[in-house]
């Protein structure tokens, strides 16, 4: 018999049709996160778990007794979801999918870019609610990006896509801040300053774009005290995790115009997003789509179906997180 697998949502047809024909697949297609007791449930109905980052996959559910799930396959490059410790402890080993999103994050990265310093969210709503009647020579008028500074917190190959895009595409510095500083031949490839901090970025910065991972170190890194760091003009773009920005400082300091704008992808306690986020006009909001792609969507899919071929098979595992 084949193993069984859960998908806890539908994945995209590509991906989905190359795990059927080797496993015995379940879907959840519910359209909502699975609660803890189904999760808890499924640890012992199912060989293997294929989560979503809206699956919280605690210790108190990795450590049932009795369960048959040894291989959690991540759909998705983030893993803040899961608890690696106990999943370690309960012997299950966890895999992501961390090389097949960059481009596809990166071009929303810049798509943020381009909505906030254009003001074009605001003036596509403009236009739909009839606040526009014509050519006016003031009227949304936004911030041209040649010449401008984007600065990067963190700078691995998300950060260094969205780099090389500005550059070639928008004529932006880049500037970054990371905990590593990269080698010197990147830093020449993309024209890149490194700062020594993430204040020194963030008041340097026209552009602050965030590309870092989520957990405690990060938690909250984007506050009141450093948003009160960057230029009044400056624009603040997040498509990294939702936990590194403090939402309810971040709607505060925009609604004081603090800074110009921000443009954000995902949010902490998705998909619930800050009530006081949703009226600002200098807000621009989108649902979490970084990896979505058909093309993305599918890679990564395969992905996490190439580890779980690997791991029935006794190999090494492509993307071994735990």
């Amino acid at each position: 018999m084949p193993p069984k697998i859960l998908l806890t949502r539908p994945w995209p047809e590509g991906a989905f049709e190359y795990l059927k024909i080797r496993y015995d697949v379940t879907v959840s297609d519910s359209g909502v996160p699975l609660t803890k007791d189904q999760l808890i449930a499924a640890m012992s109905q199912y060989d293997a778990l294929c989560p979503t980052v809206t699956d919280k996959l605690t210790a108190e559910v990795l450590g049932v007794a009795g369960a048959r799930v040894k291989m959690i396959a991540n759909f998705g490059a983030g893993f803040e979801h899961i608890d690696l410790a106990a999943a370690k402890a309960a012997g299950i080993r966890v895999t992501n999918t961390p090389d097949v999103l960059t481009e596809a994050t990166a071009e929303i990265a810049l798509l943020l870019i381009l909505m906030t310093s254009r003001r074009a969210s605001e003036a596509e709503r403009g236009l739909r609610n009839g606040a526009w009647a014509g050519w006016k020579p003031t009227q949304f008028l936004g911030q041209s990006l040649d010449g401008k500074t984007l600065g990067l917190a963190g700078f691995g190959r998300i950060g260094q896509a969205v780099a090389r895009k500005a550059r070639a595409a928008l004529g932006m510095n880049i500037a970054y801040y990371s905990r590593h500083r990269v080698a010197p031949e990147i830093e020449a490839e993309l024209g890149a300053l490194y700062v020594g901090s993430l204040d020194e970025l963030a008041a340097r910065a026209d552009v602050l774009s965030l590309h870092t991972p989520g957990g405690p170190e990060t938690h909250h890194m984007i506050n009141a005290a450093l948003l009160k760091r960057m230029k009044p003009t400056a624009i603040l773009i997040n498509t990294a995790r939702g936990s590194v920005v403090n939402e309810v400082e971040l709607a505060e300091a925009l609604a004081a115009r603090t800074i110009a704008a921000a443009g954000l992808d995902v949010y902490e306690k998705e998909p619930v997003v800050n009530p006081a986020l949703l009226p600002l006009d200098n807000a621009v909001l989108l649902p979490h789509l970084g990896s979505a792609t058909v093309e993305t969507r599918n890679n990564m899919g395969l992905r996490a179906a190439y580890n779980l071929d690997r791991f029935f098979a006794g190999e090494d595992l492509l993307d071994g997180i735990a």
